[in-house]
């Protein structure tokens, strides 16, 4: 098969292209570069710089590549920013989805595995979340992951696609120092930049109902992350017409915000500093943890890589970024 993947110069979705072409898998990168970079993007690599929205774009690289099955790991990711422009958001993740999905259809493209998040779930009060448990997230982007689930769901009815929507929980770490996450609104990189400035980590609130009064969440490596994406498009290649699965991908083990801040402080050598405890976040859940049962009876997939793994493989990439570091 030949697969396009779009978002596939970002930092998750750069790390599944070198999994699927290191399996052996032929790949196309579709990017708008808004967050992306071209540099992430593998040689042998095709590379098409355009948006979602454009519908002719999308029709003639389908064409053009003989593209027959997509990952589609484009959109916009930032919940508080979701919160400022819920509009724009909506037009990227969900239009851009319908667009997409209407560029398949015209290109006889009957293959898609999608990028969906653990927010569609939002705050429920369970020690693990299944996918069977209720959604109801919290903020437009999760809003717009769900709808994004509801609408392949229904192009799976209408034109018989072969579907997977992977609902990914919280990711770190990097596969090389290069494809690191260069961005700055998760635990991980926030305590690295916190340290570059010669600050103590920040905890927000210490007063959840869990063992040590802080969130616990479940963290994943950006490697498992793509090697989930393979196991899904191989396992739709040969699923009959009408398959729809919707999948955690998670290690099923929670670990709370002041271990992963111990664990940090010890990798980079700052055991002496003591973590600031400040406010609650609004909306912050005491637990978030994946049931990863059905992953792996359903794709054979079970998470390989551990903390320790995540944060000295992003600790590597944030000195890759900030050598003074």
């Amino acid at each position: 098969m030949s697969w396009l993947v779009t978002g596939g110069a970002g930092y998750i979705g750069a790390h599944v292209v070198r999994a699927m072409a290191a399996g052996g898998e032929r790949v196309v990168v579709y990017d708008d570069l808004s967050t992306g970079s071209a540099e992430r993007v593998p040689a042998a690599v095709p590379l098409v710089v355009g948006s979602v929205l454009d519908g002719s774009l999308l029709e003639r690289t389908i064409r053009d590549h003989a593209v027959t099955g997509v990952v589609h790991i484009a959109a916009k990711k930032q919940v508080g920013e979701s919160v400022e422009r819920p509009l724009h958001y909506y037009r990227e993740n969900v239009t851009g989805l319908q667009t997409l999905l209407e560029a398949m259809t015209v290109g006889g493209v009957d293959s898609l595995v999608f990028s969906s998040s653990a927010a569609v779930y939002g705050m429920l009060d369970v020690d693990l979340v299944t996918e069977d448990s209720p959604c109801v997230p919290m903020s437009p982007y999760g809003e717009t992951k769900l709808v994004g689930e509801w609408l392949i769901k229904a192009a799976v009815r209408a034109h018989g696609l072969r579907a997977a929507s992977l609902r990914y929980f919280n990711v770190a770490g990097a596969a090389a120092p290069e494809l690191a996450d260069t961005g700055v609104f998760n635990l991980v990189p926030m305590v690295f930049e916190r340290l570059e400035a010669s600050g103590a980590p920040r905890i927000f609130g210490d007063d959840y109902a869990t063992p040590d009064g802080t969130c616990v969440r479940d963290y994943i490596h950006v490697q498992d992350i793509a090697s989930a994406h393979v196991a899904a498009a191989l396992r739709l290649r040969d699923a009959p017409e009408g398959t729809s699965l919707t999948l955690n991908i998670g290690r099923g083990e929670g670990s709370s915000v002041r271990e992963m801040v111990d664990r940090i402080l010890k990798v980079t050598g700052n055991e002496h500093l003591t973590p600031e405890v400040a406010d609650r976040r609004p909306g912050d859940p005491a637990r978030v943890v994946a049931a990863a049962d059905r992953i792996h009876e359903e794709l054979g997939w079970t998470a390989r890589h551990g903390l320790d793994d995540m944060i000295e493989s992003a600790w590597q990439g944030w000195r890759h970024r900030h050598p003074e570091a």
